[in-house]
């Protein structure tokens, strides 16, 4: 079931939407599952969460064949870059990079590192990501990399977004160890732990960075719908918009546009404003919670170009908000993935990201602009920023409103309010989805996965 009775089940991934042909299929939906810049893929990568959650689905759905892993010895995993003064800049890797002044940073990464660990962790139970990152590694970085970074994977401002919701491992890494460097070396504490197998043992064997499906991520739902279907366990009501949840008797009545359904327990991986409009009246404290969590619109243009245009391989880059504020980044899709490009020919695949917690201010109101004008700046962007003269051979633009929750400062303690709040009151309601708990399609399966082993325990 949907809020709005038109999308297809799964939702929009946090990363970036891609639209590419493989033989004649058209290939929709997010392409790989991990954020797409990360700045600690390793001791992100290594996290139970992120390593064991998602692959025993894959596994489980039939898709571990249809896998496209991309190593970290990969270039595309190698060479991420920053679009800073009008020019493309490599991110720093590898020992070297950390050593050496690396353009657009003015010093080496080493001496902002070694001077965190002599830093004093901060007594506030929450900041801003670009405070806490100025505090702990200098202002510069801050401003630069993670400015982008949080852009790239929230479509968000790092002056306002929440350090302690959107990072927990450095928020952790600093409460538990009293510094970044020590609590990714050493742990910063349990984490949820999830038994690894046979794919995710071969994850770590095998180095994997990220990875895609051949068929593109959408084919993860895709599966996980003809499988309850199959399974003849699960009724599903496709295309049917959620009017609104009456308590009942029994725990609730659902109104769809397509009939009533009658639930023991919900578990609701609505956007926190689309379950808000749902809720009765006796839900107002949890109504108002919900609806006080933003999200932000994004457009996504998938460019193609005949044969090979780019001046540098990688993953893509990102732009920081004081060089351009509408301008995400550009992400090279042909590089790490040559799997999904045309089977005749050599092209060269982008996708640009625009908008985010800028929108409004750049494109005006998101059902007022125009696909002719995203189209335009998309393309104006890939013209500036990698020297392309030619014009793209085919495009699509899609225009992702309210996609991703921005978890801004106190993000947690709203959380904490309203699971206080359903409990108090005994509702028999689970709030899981990307509005919560992490907007990666690893953190959504694992908060789906939680609520179940709380409702039926640990052995689902």
């Amino acid at each position: 079931m949907d809020p709005e009775g038109s999308d297809p089940l799964g939702q929009w991934d946090a990363t970036h939407s891609t639209c590419w042909f493989r033989g004649w299929d058209l290939i929709k939906g997010p392409q790989t599952s991990q954020h797409d810049f990360t700045l600690i893929n390793r001791a992100e990568q290594k996290t139970p969460k992120e390593q064991c959650n998602k692959y025993p689905t894959v596994e489980d759905l039939g898709l571990a064949g249809e896998i496209l892993p991309v190593t970290y010895s990969h270039v595309a995993s190698k060479n991420r870059y920053l679009y800073v003064n009008k020019q493309l800049h490599r991110m720093p890797s590898g020992l070297s990079g950390l050593f050496r002044t690396v353009p657009p940073f003015s010093r080496p990464i080493l001496l902002s590192v070694a001077m965190e660990m002599v830093v004093k962790k901060s007594k506030e139970d929450d900041e801003s990501i670009h405070s806490f990152v100025s505090r702990r590694l200098g202002k510069e970085l801050a401003d630069i990399a993670v400015d982008s970074f949080c852009r790239g994977v929230f479509a968000g401002d790092c002056r306002k977004l929440s350090v302690r919701s959107c990072f927990p491992v450095l928020y952790n890494a600093e409460q538990h160890r009293g510094s970044l460097t020590l609590g990714l070396l050493l742990g910063s504490g349990p984490g949820p732990v999830v038994p690894p197998g046979p794919l995710a043992q071969r994850s770590v064997k095998e180095s994997w960075a990220q990875w895609s499906l051949s068929r593109g991520v959408e084919s993860l739902p895709e599966s996980i719908t003809d499988f309850l279907q199959q399974s003849r366990k699960a009724e599903l009501h496709r295309d049917a918009a959620v009017k609104h949840i009456c308590p009942s008797a029994s725990g609730w009545t659902i109104h769809l546009e397509d009939g009533v359904v009658s639930a023991d327990h919900i578990i609701s991986a609505l956007p926190a404003k689309a379950l808000s409009s749902a809720l009765p009246s006796s839900c107002q404290p949890l109504i108002q919670e919900l609806q006080d969590i933003s999200m932000v619109t994004v457009a996504v243009v998938n460019l193609e170009y005949d044969g090979s245009i780019l001046p540098v391989t990688g993953f893509g880059h990102l732009v920081p908000s004081s060089e351009d504020r509408g301008l995400l980044g550009v992400v090279y899709d042909s590089v790490p993935f040559p799997q999904h490009n045309r089977p005749n020919g050599q092209t060269t695949r982008l996708t640009v990201m625009m908008g985010g917690a800028w929108f409004q201010e750049e494109f005006g109101a998101p059902e007022a602009v125009t696909e002719k004008r995203l189209l335009e700046r998309a393309t104006e962007a890939v013209q500036t920023h990698l020297g392309v003269t030619s014009a793209p051979t085919w495009s699509r633009v899609a225009l992702q409103r309210d996609c991703i929750p921005q978890y801004y400062q106190g993000h947690h303690r709203r959380v904490e309010s309203m699971r206080s709040f359903i409990k108090k009151n005994n509702l028999s309601l689970s709030l899981i989805g990307s509005s919560y708990d992490g907007v990666s399609v690893n953190d959504v399966i694992f908060s789906g996965r939680t609520a179940v082993e709380e409702l039926l325990g640990t052995g689902v």
